[in-house]
């Protein structure tokens, strides 16, 4: 992935806010407190106990925001959530045992995607680590395959600046999730050393621009293309680079597809725009994948939800990859072009380097020609149940071009990814590496808190996403968050009875969820607003309502049950062998 460009910096160190009142460091709790604040850190997620009182001891004299959640996976995503919206690292707190535990799905959804959290874990004193004691876990032991790098903080006067560390490290280069286990002993012991301002090991060096003989030679291949394509991923957006990739699209008149990370790199209604490629992308970008003949990828790590069959993806192109971590180059898809840097410094690295402009007339035409035979539309007959796909864009109608969209994961997920128009990045958050269930709710209680006040927040969920994390809605109620929960609701764990119906002979096996509450009176009993929705005529106006409301409000609508995701490219097939229906698969 690319680097990113906010705060904090690898190389530079990170101011305070200067209004706060900095925390008197006396000892490893109040100095971890303090390398927070020394960090530009403003709001964190947490749940209490045990190991990590001391900390929460420390923050009651702080300026520093606490939003106590519901469960520690929770915390997670909501700091998720919060960094991918804001561009600055999100923090999570947990005590020891279940409670670094519970952190651990969040970690690995932060470490898929890239995103920047720093998780803080309560742990025994260090003479009891390794005696089984009382919510005693191995938590860097175990977090270590799902973290960028961890720390076992073993001293008073340095864990403040460990904890800086931590951060520098968590949105620097390629960012990813860092981890700090804190000792009881440590946290409750004496110190008045200062941390320092946060900054990275300086051992750590990510690459920001591209070798320039690899550079020229890339642009070169660019000049003498005559179907290239641009793909945007994950790393654009981590880079704070959308204006820069727009404009040399633009510039070149490239067509452009994205990755589902990568969705509002691109506006996507601009004519450039294919939206974007993989299982469940848009026939056209996939198309334009199978056809192209040089691949521009800046930012992606070419998962196999994008790719399809490895020998099957853009088989007559070169590719031109474009990545900040030199261990994704030829990872997945072999690069004949590696360029290994920032995204939006590369990109400026290859506008200065073309000569001439290429000649994609024609094949800017073919792609249209493609949009115009493949148009992402769908069937919604009055005598039939209400389609999800309705409901996403009337969502997308009634909100405004800045509003936040979380989603869970599932086919709500793709409804709202294909059919909300997203024009601009940071505006998209979901779960795409990991396919966490579960992660829309926290993530918008993240996303409130780290989005202006005049963006709307939307999260569109599904019946058992929903329940997974459903305790979150208390947070959102306690703390008068205006957010919009809409439940496309088909009393399902929807994708897997899609792919049941296509490849188990339509064996329903622990897929339907007809005991589901009413979601409207859960919303109602937790004390937020609730509706529920069965037909056209009442979208418009629960929607208004819910969204008029100041507050956290719910829409419970009742979506055709038996309504699939399409496109569909099945798992390991060829992207423009994608199916419109179930009888093509």
């Amino acid at each position: 992935m690319s680097e990113r460009t906010t705060k904090p910096p690898e190389t530079e160190e990170t101011e305070a806010d200067t209004d706060a009142t900095p925390t008197p460091v006396t000892s490893g709790a109040t100095s971890t407190v303090r390398a927070l604040e020394n960090a530009g850190i403003n709001v964190m997620f947490g749940v209490q106990g045990g190991a990590i009182m001391p900390v929460y001891d420390a923050l009651w004299d702080s300026d520093l925001r606490h939003v106590m959640m519901a469960h520690e996976q929770g915390a997670a995503h909501a700091a998720d959530a919060y960094n991918v919206v804001s561009g600055e690292p999100g923090v999570c707190l947990a005590t020891s045992g279940p409670g670094a535990t519970n952190l651990v799905t969040g970690l690995a959804d932060a470490n898929m995607d890239s995103d920047a959290v720093v998780a803080l874990t309560g742990q025994v004193p260090q003479h009891m680590v390794g005696s089984d004691a009382f919510q005693e876990t191995d938590t860097t032991g175990i977090t270590a395959p799902i973290t960028k790098n961890n720390y076992f903080a073993s001293d008073p006067d340095t864990v403040g600046d460990t904890v800086g560390e931590a951060v520098a490290l968590a949105g620097s280069g390629r960012p990813g999730p860092t981890l700090v286990d804190l000792p009881k002993d440590v946290t409750n012991g004496e110190t008045d050393r200062e941390p320092g301002m946060a900054q990275t090991p300086e051992t750590y060096t990510p690459q920001s621009e591209a070798d320039t003989d690899a550079v020229e030679t890339a642009a070169s291949a660019i000049e003498s293309a005559e179907k290239p394509l641009l793909l945007f991923g994950g790393g654009v957006v981590k880079a704070d680079a959308a204006d820069v990739a727009r404009e040399f699209a633009m510039d070149y008149e490239i067509p452009v597809v994205t990755t589902m990370p990568g969705i509002g790199t691109m506006p996507e209604d601009h004519e450039l725009c294919l939206s974007w490629a993989g299982m469940h992308g848009t026939g056209y970008a996939n198309l334009a994948i199978n056809h192209t003949d040089l691949l521009i990828a800046v930012g992606t790590r070419f998962d196999d939800r994008l790719t399809g069959g490895i020998e099957s993806f853009a088989p007559g192109a070169e590719i031109i990859h474009v990545d900040i971590d030199p261990a994704e180059i030829s990872k997945n898809i072999h690069a004949d072009y590696p360029l290994i840097g920032d995204a939006g410094r590369v990109l400026e690295q290859l506008d200065e380097a073309l000569t001439t402009v290429p000649d994609v007339d024609e094949w800017r035409e073919q792609c249209q020609t493609w949009k115009d035979e493949y148009p992402m539309d769908y069937a919604a007959p009055d005598d039939e149940p209400l389609k999800p796909q309705f409901v996403v864009e009337a969502l997308d109608e009634a909100t405004s071009d800045e509003a936040v969209v979380t989603s869970g994961v599932g086919q709500h997920q793709m409804w709202a990814s294909q059919y909300w128009t997203f024009r601009e990045p940071r505006k998209w958050i979901s779960s795409h590496g990991l396919g966490t269930m579960g992660y829309g709710l926290p993530a918008a209680i993240g996303a409130r808190l780290a989005a202006d006040d005049g963006e709307e927040v939307v999260c569109i969920d599904g019946d058992g996403s929903f329940l997974m994390t459903v305790e979150e809605l208390s947070v959102a109620v306690r703390e008068n968050l205006d957010i919009t929960i809409a439940i496309l609701n088909n009393e399902y764990i929807g994708m897997v009875r899609q792919w049941q119906d296509a490849f188990f002979d339509g064996r329903h096996m622990a897929a339907g969820y007809s005991w589901i509450p009413e979601f409207d009176k859960l919303a109602e009993a937790f004390g937020a607003r609730g509706w529920r929705v069965d037909d056209y005529d009442e979208v418009a106006d629960a929607i208004e309502e819910a969204l008029s409301y100041d507050g956290p409000s719910v829409i419970d609508f009742h979506i055709d049950p038996e309504e699939n995701v399409y496109p569909m490219v099945p798992s390991g097939g060829a992207n423009d062998k994608f199916a419109l229906s179930e009888d093509q698969l």
